[in-house]
C-alpha cells in the first residue's frame, strides 16, 4: 500500500525558515522522481520544485527560485523541501508526490501540511 506522509509545516514569520519532510513506502521510492505542490483555498493546486529519480536534476517554479531547494535521501526513502526567506505569499497546504517520471505523471499523492507565514 502506498503511503506518502509530509511533516515539518507550522507557523512561521515573514523572512523565517522551516524544512518539510515526506516519507514515502509502498513504492520504489529511488524509481520515482518526487515533487512538492501547494494549494490555498479556492486556487489550484500549484506546481513549486521537482527531483529526478537519482537527485542529479530539479526544477522550480520562479517565485521560489534561491528561496526553497528540494532533496532526497533514496536511503531513508525520504523526500525534503527546505524553505528560507518565507513569505506570507507562500502559506498554503503543501504536498508531496510521486512522478512516473521527471516531468512526467504525478501518480501518487500525500496528503499535505500545513504552512502559515505570519506574524
Amino acid at each position: 500500500q502506498v503511503q506518502i506522509v509530509e511533516s515539518g509545516g507550522g507557523l512561521v514569520q515573514p523572512g523565517g525558515s522551516l524544512k518539510l519532510s515526506c516519507a514515502a513506502s509502498g513504492f520504489v521510492f529511488r524509481n520515482y522522481a518526487m515533487s512538492w505542490y501547494r494549494q490555498v483555498p479556492e486556487k489550484e493546486r500549484e506546481f513549486i520544485a521537482e527531483i529526478s529519480s537519482g537527485g542529479g536534476n530539479t526544477r522550480y517554479l520562479d517565485s521560489v527560485k534561491g528561496r526553497f531547494t528540494i532533496s532526497r535521501d533514496n536511503t531513508k526513502n525520504t523526500l525534503y523541501l527546505e524553505m528560507n526567506s518565507l513569505k506570507p505569499e507562500d502559506t498554503a497546504v503543501y504536498f508531496c508526490a510521486a512522478d512516473r517520471t521527471y516531468r512526467g505523471q504525478t501518480i501518487y499523492w500525500g496528503q499535505g501540511t500545513q504552512v502559515t507565514v505570519s506574524s
